[in-house]
């Protein structure tokens, strides 16, 4: 596959969604990672969804991250509960204990049914603003029962950061801005990655239950590694859904709703849900890269003009943040309660 070519996969296996091949971004400079970049801005533009490959992220390591995701998810509930999500939004996250009623593409009233282990941005002990614990600036916590749990997940997460750093770069491209025009607002970027089991679809359930329910994601990009196991599914611009298989040697990568903001609707978040019909477990790994909390999110410069004005108020990113965090997840209501 060449650098910066888009590549039309088997329409059985992904209608509508490009393979790109983004190698071309380690040379930033390059007329090679000029043409990625346009081809990246073509999936923006049109479903906001993409399969990418060639990203340089070593597959043992991924296949240790999915090895320490299962591990984990195995171990007995009371070990997972030891390491509870605490209010800096680390940690286990216990079954159905998420609701999407932030969505804006389905009324969402039943949880989800999976479960999770996040992990965010590491923080030095004397940050100031983990020291003033501020809203999500705070510890990770570490299941002690599987030492190789942490170095894995801190080499896979260095890992996703370089390739998230690449396509921000290529986002700029894209918009025509200067090279380094978005670095102020990532100087201290929000980062999660969420280690997801799904266990299968209970075959009594209702039409509007879901493993995750439809949404759009909350931020800016997300790379997500999937197993086998399938499950996934996106909407097209029309309505339809259609499914995004897992295809060996790619991520999927989707964008979030602060790429509408800042591109006046150039780009697209696109609603995606899953639903695993497989009858055996699922796990997936989806990495979030956002700015920085105190970032301001507002049209950028060549995004609007004449007869084409600014389409969304400015926001700060943390405080739309927060309010999606506490409300789609149930341990924040105990936490409100408790305050």
């Amino acid at each position: 596959m060449s650098h910066g070519a888009a590549t039309e996969p088997n329409p059985a296996e992904t209608p509508g969604i490009p393979i790109i091949d983004i190698g071309a971004l380690a040379e930033p400079r390059s007329a090679a990672a000029a043409a990625t970049a346009r081809s990246l801005c073509r999936a923006y533009e049109t479903l906001g969804f993409a399969y990418i490959a060639d990203h340089g992220v070593p597959q043992p390591l991924i296949d240790a991250a999915f090895a320490a995701s299962a591990a984990f998810h195995a171990a007995p509930l009371a070990r997972k509960q030891s390491v509870a999500i605490n209010e800096f939004h680390r940690g286990y996250m216990a079954f159905a204990g998420s609701t999407v009623v932030t969505s804006t593409v389905a009324r969402n009233t039943k949880p989800n049914l999976s479960e999770s282990f996040l992990i965010m941005h590491e923080l030095a002990p004397d940050d100031p603003d983990l020291l003033a614990r501020k809203p999500l600036q705070g510890p990770n916590q570490w299941p002690g029962w599987l030492p190789e749990f942490r170095p894995t997940m801190q080499a896979y997460v260095a890992a996703l950061d370089a390739v998230a750093q690449r396509l921000l770069h290529a986002f700029t491209i894209g918009l025509a801005l200067p090279q380094d025009y978005l670095a102020p607002l990532f100087a201290k970027p929000t980062m999660f990655l969420r280690l997801l089991h799904y266990p299968p679809h209970p075959l009594e359930a209702p039409d509007d239950q879901f493993g995750s329910a439809p949404h759009t994601d909350f931020g800016c990009m997300t790379i997500l590694a999937q197993d086998s196991t399938g499950g996934l599914q996106v909407r097209r611009p029309g309505g339809t859904w259609i499914e995004a298989p897992p295809i060996p040697g790619t991520f999927v990568l989707n964008l979030g709703d602060l790429m509408p903001r800042w591109s006046n609707d150039r780009f697209k978040s696109t609603p995606h849900r899953v639903i695993n019909r497989s009858r055996g477990h699922r796990y997936s790994m989806p990495y979030f890269f956002d700015p920085g909390m105190d970032a301001i999110i507002e049209c950028l410069p060549g995004c609007a003009g004449a007869g084409n004005p600014p389409r969304h108020a400015p926001l700060r990113y943390g405080d739309y943040l927060m309010e999606r965090i506490d409300k789609n997840y149930h341990y924040r209501k105990v936490l409100t309660a408790g305050s």
